[in-house]
């Protein structure tokens, strides 16, 4: 299994277009197979098979204590299994083409103009959403559903994304993500969209999607951002509609914050009142669990992506804003299709 793992990730790093061939040909039967196995199970396998390891590994240390050399051996059996089946279902496919390649979208430099016309666009679309009170009534578990379905759907428009998407999965002790500041993740050792049920509402929907784009082997964290923006507000659900403007507001906003406060406060002032309630909360929520773990989790998230070739470590995550740019300039952006749904609700 070693050799296997250390094989594929030297021919993904260094054979231009294998990354590419494995993600489209071989990842995809994998996937399926384990995906299609876990996602019959009501509940997060990950979450259990933790447990399950801790508790084991205590009971084989503790049996074991005076054969240290088996103890090591059973250790670097499991390193060895998990790097495989990360390599197997993730490692790969952080070399493959990136999804504005397929999307037709021109990554550039934009103005200034670019990036005042995309805030005051998502403002507008969260202002008219909000009257309606789209998250009054939100229901968890069929956003489950929806976030499939809303992926589904978005892959008849980009075919990369086409394929298997199981339900993702709530975490019954989320704590353990609060505390790290995580809102959901992808799992390659059980093909699972896990997440975090403790957040607030708004943060679902776009966590849902985000994660399920993963499955389909976009592994960058500005692409999954970007993959789930798109997959939410092109939703029938105008509850995944406000989740994916959203989003896109905090992304865009906070990059004109630091291009241009002024104009930034000006497009503040323009946000309801009721939208400001949502951001607070969710403020209110994440600060409760800051401190040093939260450091350390963030701290080994970057180190994590630098040793999958995403050079920018966390920063990686900004990027989304240039590919909201560049679809908004693609005249795919927002449009008058979500003010309708609101007024025929």
């Amino acid at each position: 299994m070693f050799f296997i793992s250390m094989l594929l990730q030297f021919m993904a790093r260094n054979i231009p277009g294998f990354g590419e061939w494995y993600s489209r040909s071989i990842y995809p039967f994998f996937v399926g197979i384990l995906g299609g196995v876990t996602g019959l199970l009501p509940f997060a396998l990950l979450e259990v098979l933790t447990f399950l390891l801790i508790l084991f590994f205590l009971y084989y240390s503790i049996r074991f204590i005076r054969s240290p050399k088996r103890i090591l051996i059973g250790s670097i059996f499991s390193l060895t299994l998990f790097f495989f089946l990360f390599t197997i279902n993730c490692g790969v496919n952080y070399y493959r083409r990136p999804f504005s390649s397929y999307s037709g979208l021109t990554i550039k430099e934009s103005s200034m103009e670019d990036l005042v016309e995309l805030c005051e666009t998502l403002t507008l679309s969260l202002n008219q959403m909000a009257e309606a009170g789209v998250l009054d009534n939100f229901d968890r578990k069929q956003a489950r559903i929806e976030s499939v379905v809303s992926m589904k759907r978005l892959g008849e428009r980009y075919p990369e994304l086409n394929g298997f998407y199981p339900q993702p999965k709530p975490l019954i002790w989320s704590y353990l993500f609060s505390i790290q500041q995580l809102c959901g993740q992808y799992s390659p050792f059980t093909a699972e969209a896990v997440y975090n049920r403790s957040m607030p509402d708004y943060n679902i929907p776009h966590t849902l999607c985000h994660e399920l784009s993963h499955l389909r082997g976009f592994m960058r964290e500005d692409e999954a951002n970007f993959i789930g923006y798109l997959a939410c507000i092109s939703s029938e659900d105008i509850g995944f509609q406000y989740s994916g403007y959203l989003t896109g507001w905090i992304y865009a906003t906070n990059a004109l914050s630091n291009a241009n406060p002024q104009a930034y406060a000006e497009i503040s002032d323009m946000l309801s009142d009721r939208i400001w309630m949502d951001l607070r909360y969710n403020l209110e929520f994440w600060g409760k669990y800051e401190g040093k773990t939260a450091q350390v989790s963030n701290q080994l998230n970057d180190t994590y992506l630098k040793l999958n070739s995403q050079s920018d470590g966390v920063k990686s995550y900004g990027r989304m804003v240039d590919l909201m740019l560049a679809y908004n300039r693609s005249g795919r952006g927002y449009n008058s299709q979500s003010i309708e749904i609101i007024r025929r609700e």
